[in-house]
């Protein structure tokens, strides 16, 4: 069913915020655990929750036919993407890592035209690269702390994982029920990440405090499993690259908490850094007038 405007920019709207704040909330909950048996544990509790929501639809799973799908869905979106995330953000600050990962954007956005058929103009390239400026910029102005060279890789492949992972969704969306599509990659993503985490990592090492556990459930249930519902809705019923443009607000967001909560600093490029990123989501969401386009 189509998303009327109004409706598709609340969900929009609370995307952005969720996905903005799972940066330095993840960052604060490092302290407390190891990285991948956290990661694991908050995608099994996401998974768990949206598939007990889905169980009534448990006819439209059709499991032996679109297995498949679920599987490399997981692969991406989940388990490369989680598991380079976390691992990365015990290396570099969270503002920055979340700058490098929303390198995403440009690469799905030419994804998006080569392999989905989405139109490409001139204003839609400026507007792609300009959001990842602006990202740039901020991270510019925030980069405080100890930085890795394994820390930006890490976030260089988790941009890469789940730019394909977002568009393999996109074109089996059509395929299979979208609360599963959702629910299926979380729960198996959770259950391969714990697994690695338990082999790797100390159970031990865990901080069992009610700050810790907050943060977990809110992670859990907001950024995960509502959060990933959001966004499969919102690429399944638009382009994916107008949907990704938005994200670039997701860094900004995600640095104006780490400086509240997390004491990273910020300077004037925050300024510099919106600005572009504004223009970039102009650009990319503007419809043409008499400009070429190229479809693949």
């Amino acid at each position: 069913m189509a998303l009327s405007r109004a409706k598709a920019g609340w969900i929009l709207v609370f995307l952005v915020l969720m996905w903005g704040v799972n940066w330095p909330l993840t960052k604060y909950a490092l302290n407390f655990t190891p990285p991948l048996l956290f990661a694991g544990m908050r995608l099994l509790i996401g998974g768990l929750v949206l598939g007990l929501y889905a169980l009534p639809r448990y006819k439209t799973l059709q499991l032996r036919k679109t297995w498949h799908i679920y599987a490399i869905s997981a692969v991406f979106n989940i388990i490369f993407f989680y598991g380079f995330q976390t691992v990365g953000l015990t290396k570099v600050p969270a503002g920055l890592f979340s700058s490098i990962v929303f390198l995403q954007p440009v690469l799905l956005g030419i994804g998006a035209w080569l392999w989905l058929g989405e139109t490409m103009y001139g204003m839609k390239i400026t507007g792609l690269f300009l959001g990842f400026a602006g990202t740039a910029v901020i991270s510019l102005g925030g980069m405080t702390g100890q930085i890795s060279p394994e820390g930006v890789i890490l976030g260089l492949f988790s941009a890469l994982s789940w730019a394909a992972g977002t568009i393999y969704m996109k074109k089996n969306s059509t395929k299979v029920d979208g609360l599963w599509m959702t629910a299926i990659p979380i729960l198996v993503g959770g259950i391969v990440l714990t697994a690695a985490g338990t082999a790797s990592e100390s159970w031990g090492n865990v901080q069992w405090g009610l700050s810790f556990i907050t943060d977990m459930l809110f992670i859990s249930v907001f950024v995960i499993a509502l959060g990933w519902l959001a966004f499969f809705k919102l690429v399944s019923n638009g382009e994916a690259s107008k949907v990704g443009s938005f994200t670039f607000l997701i860094p900004l967001i995600a640095l104006l908490c780490s400086v509240l909560f997390l004491g990273e600093s910020v300077t004037v490029n925050l300024v510099a850094g919106l600005i572009m990123i504004i223009a970039s989501i102009l650009l990319v969401n503007l419809k043409p007038k008499g400009n070429k386009m190229v479809n693949m």
